[in-house]
């Protein structure tokens, strides 16, 4: 039996539901070691260059300290403790990025600490796969991987991106401190 030209083809992403796919996902990138990293854009305030952190005592290990940021005291996540990335980055802290998240994330003032902001995108929903965010039965935070089609030296290469979900990855924070 051979398929006609007009029947659809079954893909990978069948159980996606279609609203998701007709969906545009606006997010800001970043950088922690060598991998790209992407939150919700409305999740974020505003990104800020790297300015010395006060250190807290008795605090998780991932909670980098407290900064001033306009005279409001702001906690500093860092992220790449949180999601236990022990690979070095290439630039040095003071040029790392600082990413203000919006009051709505948490009681307190949080902000993370990445190793650098590349841009804010906007991609459409049929170039996220919802599908491998569930790769481990763990609660990972991972809301999708993003595709995104590059040229490295005339060739066309994927690029992913993961897409995680910033206020489930922190949402335990104020209970802790």
């Amino acid at each position: 039996m051979t398929a006609k030209v007009s029947e659809p083809v079954a893909t990978a992403q069948t159980s996606v539901p279609s609203e998701k796919l007709a969906e545009t996902i606006q997010v800001v990138e970043f950088v922690l070691g060598s991998e790209h990293f992407a939150i919700d854009l409305f999740d974020v305030k505003e990104v800020v260059e790297y300015t010395t952190i006060t250190k807290l005592p008795n605090v998780p290990s991932y909670v980098r300290g407290i900064i001033d940021l306009r005279g409001e005291i702001t906690m500093i996540i860092d992220l790449k403790h949180r999601l236990n990335i022990t690979e070095e980055s290439s630039t040095s802290l003071e040029a790392s990025r600082i990413i203000v998240l919006d009051e709505k994330m948490a009681k307190s003032k949080i902000s993370i600490l990445v190793d650098d902001v590349t841009s804010v995108s906007t991609f459409e929903g049929n170039q996220v796969d919802y599908t491998s965010a569930s790769v481990s039965k763990e609660d990972t935070s991972i809301l999708g991987i993003i595709k995104r089609k590059i040229k490295v030296k005339e060739k066309e290469i994927n690029e992913l991106i993961i897409w995680i979900d910033i206020k489930k990855l922190l949402g335990d924070i104020d209970s802790t401190l």
